[in-house]
């Protein structure tokens, strides 16, 4: 395509290069593969189900890492307005259809964190409080004052700002609870606790204003001292729209880029200093009263990946040193097929300098060990063991967008799937000589998503990068172990703060 002086000038203040943009535009055209998937990962093929005694034991290696000095950092993904959380508020705004969603939000109106402060709103904004409105039938205004901009403004901030959870003498952000949930489980020997958000670029100074307000009496609360720092997603890892023919949608005769969802997120997370990355989503928190099994099983999970981490490296070591013997060679082999569950048909028949090679190779690679939770009817990816490029089969976190609809053994394999993925990593990102990986090269590029948007009143395309906990760790070590579905309470409604698990 001819680019205007303009697109020039646009693709120069993203950093994004020529050659990438019209990467972008071919892959409108040629789509991206289905993949190919074995079975669903389930207990004792793929995931992990721990026995009390083995929780026991991991939790014992997580607190030995961290008193041996392991550094850790909390990550939360935290970008974007909490616009969706409140469709259905939105929609009765507009249309005044009272649904059995916004019943149940009026009539749980007192049990919502931010119930006092929307009573404040309503007095300024009406002369009257909440009670007084509703014996008036003003449902709406109430509505309206908490999702307008006049009012709370809930419609546009960021879920971290939200008020999640009723504390004593006042009320909790998802901040306040990240925070919280770090000092239980991330804390370092030196009591250090490092947080680090990635917002947006709008919401950046609320963000720090809410941090600072709360750090002294967080810190004081639970005897750790905070650092807590923040990332925006890079504008160079946005993608071009195009329009419905796969050409370039434009705006004010400017090409038009939008954000390319969390995988865009790897450069934050690649940019970290520490050994080990918890990552967890902003909405995903409870009150305190709900926490303790959170915090025990993301010690689990942190004991899992230092014993495999330590094993991994151990084997490394022995392979680096020369060429073990064929029983050492078999062990190792047994390690990657029954811990990191990599299935290598052609492995076995390799001779034992082939062997030694492969094993590293796989070996020297970032590592991660993801919660998953028995499937509820929640929404979600899942685990898989799926086909790699190189032939192997290896444990997979997928989308059923990444499925072929067409094929017979989809709705199968779908069906027989028993957990999902609640978003619950730890991550170890030092190679085996103490040194970051460069995390892009442990991608496959070949699982992004193309979707449809409406802009204007226009039906355009999208391009998404690979997910940061999809495609974008496709060539990690995986180790996928059952955790609680106590641990995962995700608001999506904001009507999911009036469950049990979000009640102190």
């Amino acid at each position: 395509m001819t680019l205007l002086p303009q697109d020039l000038e646009l693709l120069q203040s993203k950093g994004i290069s020529r050659e990438t943009l019209d990467n972008q535009l071919r892959r409108f055209v040629a789509g991206f593969p289905y993949l190919r998937v074995m079975a669903p990962a389930t207990p004792g093929r793929g995931i992990l189900a721990l026995s009390a005694q083995e929780r026991d034991r991991y939790l014992c290696e997580w607190e030995r890492f961290l008193s041996h000095g392991g550094t850790v950092v909390k990550m939360v993904p935290a970008s974007g307005a909490a616009s969706r959380m409140f469709k259905d508020l939105f929609a009765y705004v507009s249309d005044q259809k009272e649904t059995p969603f916004i019943s149940q939000f009026i009539e749980g109106l007192p049990r919502f964190a931010f119930y006092e402060d929307l009573d404040r709103a309503c007095i300024r904004l009406y002369g009257h409080d909440i009670p007084s409105l509703l014996s008036a039938g003003r449902k709406r205004d109430i509505v309206k004052a908490l999702i307008d901009k006049e009012g709370l403004d809930y419609g546009q901030l960021p879920k971290a700002l939200l008020h999640f959870h009723k504390e004593a003498g006042g009320a909790r952000t998802p901040i306040e609870e990240h925070l919280a949930e770090g000092a239980g489980y991330a804390a370092g020997s030196d009591g250090k606790v490092h947080v680090h958000f990635t917002v947006s670029p709008s919401h950046i100074q609320m963000m720090q204003a809410r941090i600072n307000e709360v750090l002294p009496e967080m810190e004081k609360r639970y005897g750790v001292k905070y650092q807590v720092d923040m990332s925006i997603q890079k504008s160079s890892t946005d993608t071009v729209a195009v329009n419905m023919d796969n050409t370039p949608y434009r705006e004010n005769d400017h090409l038009f880029f939008r954000p390319a969802g969390h995988g865009a997120l790897l450069a934050n997370l690649a940019a970290l200093d520490e050994e080990v990355v918890f990552l967890k989503n902003i909405d995903n928190v409870v009150p305190e009263s709900q926490r303790a099994t959170t915090i025990e099983y993301k010690k689990i999970l942190g004991g899992v990946l230092v014993d495999a981490h330590r094993n991994i490296a151990h084997y490394a070591d022995m392979l680096r040193q020369g060429l073990p013997s064929r029983p050492l060679l078999d062990e190792m082999l047994d390690f990657m097929h029954d811990t990191l569950f990599i299935t290598d048909e052609g492995a076995e028949s390799m001779d034992d300098l082939e062997l030694a090679d492969y094993l590293l190779c796989k070996f020297d690679r970032p590592l991660r060990v993801c919660g998953m939770v028995r499937n509820e009817g929640e929404p979600g990816g899942g685990p898989f063991l799926a086909y790699n490029s190189d032939g192997t089969i290896s444990p997979q976190i997928l989308e059923s967008s990444q499925f072929d609809p067409e094929a017979s053994s989809t709705s199968t394999l779908l069906a027989s799937s028993t957990h999902f993925n609640p978003v619950d990593l730890v991550c170890y990102i030092r190679d085996l000589d103490g040194r970051s990986y460069d995390l892009s090269d442990y991608v496959d590029e070949e699982t992004g998503l193309i979707s449809r948007k409406s802009r204007k009143g226009v039906e355009i395309k999208a391009l998404e990068l690979p997910g940061l906990w999809n495609g974008s760790m496709s060539d990690w070590n995986t180790i996928f172990v059952e955790v609680s579905p106590d641990t995962f309470n995700p608001v999506k409604t904001v009507n999911d703060l009036l469950r049990p698990a979000h009640q102190d």
